[in-house]
């Protein structure tokens, strides 16, 4: 039996393993806290990453451990790298994962291995005052260098917006400085990186659709495994649903498989699993690299599980203990899959929380269905609508035939454990 260790676990992580397939096969070992649950999350006020990996390097010195990873953005895909390195098994260089998570510096990565595909950006403080001081062109893009769900992302037509968008409560000043500590803290171990992670970047505004490429990379080997299509709230940048197979053209999905290994071999990424965004204008056909995830997007897992009878976290258990993924695939039940999010734009708690009866009954009439909540209220739910313009209070990830049967489903779901919702289309 194969010993993984489990840094910052994810829902879906938990989920995944607690399938009777791996029963026998490994045992998981488990360590970090949930970010966004309460009272977990209590333990950023104290984290030292330092303290953290030391204490983890002591144990797993005299352990046995055949493997580490993390699909956690925040906190674990960088620890785990590190660990890995210093326990001497499979993973991330530790340099890899810091420039991809870093928003600067892997822009002027891209912009260094693939110019064509590099977006336009600069990097400004977030104490920024005048307009003068902000070293872009408006209208524009702007984000934090290191964050993950969009947190803090907008586009910011004028100055003003600006201002609003990073006046901030000294409670949330802090929580952002600790956020991005365990970062900056290795960052500045590992690297000569002179701008921290308290920065942000305005950037042009791409057009065109965005879709998600996942894949794995073996001894230096790309392995794509799909183009996921991303599709947005009606005017807002706020995820409604994640749809595979992709729409986006064979020859067009040909040119971003091109890229991703240009990418990827530039950047010195030789090992594990990546999730990269790109921005595909129809128009133009430009494509353009917007961002690199060194992790699995555990969230997408059971997309390609669905449609292409593919095992993704398989793939990523034999990269931690050192082996080549199977690329085997068994028959696929479904010629359609999606992840979609529930959100509430106005900014008030739900009317009415799904009862077990009704978590019962979805479960028996939809039970290709996997349901993660989210529920939210009081100061977190009004720190997550005034960072990402709302909140997500769901996460549904279903299967069907046919794309018109799947959202048919998918809404039927939804009506079921949420009546009182204004629900997306």
């Amino acid at each position: 039996m194969k010993r993984i260790l489990v840094l910052f676990p994810k829902e879906w992580d938990r989920l995944e393993f607690g399938r009777p397939e791996y029963r026998g096969r490994y045992e998981f070992v488990y360590a970090g806290f949930d970010l966004f649950r309460f009272p977990a999350n209590a333990q950023l006020a104290t984290f030292d990453v330092f303290r953290f990996v030391n204490r983890l390097l002591e144990r797993f010195r005299g352990e046995h451990l055949d493997g580490v990873f993390s699909n956690n953005e925040y906190f674990g895909a960088l620890i785990a790298a590190v660990l890995a390195e210093k326990l001497g098994l499979p993973g991330t260089d530790p340099r890899v994962v810091i420039t991809a998570q870093h928003k600067y510096y892997a822009r002027q990565a891209f912009a260094r291995i693939a110019p064509e595909a590099a977006a336009r950006f600069a990097a400004f403080s977030y104490k920024v005052r005048r307009r003068e001081d902000l070293p872009f062109e408006l209208p524009c893009f702007v984000k934090p260098v290191r964050a993950t769900f969009s947190v803090l992302a907008r586009r910011i037509e004028r100055f003003e917006e600006l201002q609003r968008h990073l006046s901030f409560w000294p409670f949330e000043k802090w929580v952002i400085k600790r956020l991005v500590k365990p970062y900056n803290d290795l960052m500045r171990w590992y690297t000569d990186f002179e701008l921290d992670a308290h920065h942000l970047i305005a950037e042009e505004i791409l057009p065109g659709v965005q879709v998600n490429m996942d894949g794995y990379v073996h001894q230096g080997r790309v392995r794509v495994l799909g183009v996921v299509d991303e599709n947005m709230y009606p005017g807002t940048i706020a995820f409604h649903s994640f749809e595979y197979p992709s729409r986006v053209p064979p020859e067009t999905k040909a040119r971003m498989t091109v890229l991703a290994g240009k990418l990827l071999a530039g950047m010195g990424y030789r090992h594990g699993f990546f999730n990269l965004e790109f921005s595909w204008d129809p128009a133009t056909g430009r494509i353009a690299v917007i961002e690199l995830n060194p992790r699995m997007a555990t969230q997408l897992s059971y997309l390609y599980e669905s449609v292409d009878g593919v095992r993704p976290y398989e793939m990523l258990l034999a990269l931690a203990t050192g082996e080549a993924p199977s690329e085997t695939a068994t028959a696929a039940p479904y010629g359609h899959a999606a992840s979609f999010a529930l959100r509430k734009f106005d900014g008030k708690p739900l009317a009415a929380h799904p009862t077990q009866q009704q978590l019962a009954r979805a479960h028996r009439e939809y039970p290709e269905a996997h349901l993660m909540l989210y529920l939210k209220r009081g100061s977190s739910l009004a720190r997550e609508m005034k960072w990402l313009g709302s909140y997500r209070y769901a996460v549904v990830n279903m299967a069907a035939g046919s794309q018109e049967d799947l959202h048919a489903r998918f809404r039927d779901f939804a009506r079921l454990l949420f009546p009182a919702s204004d629900l997306p289309g």
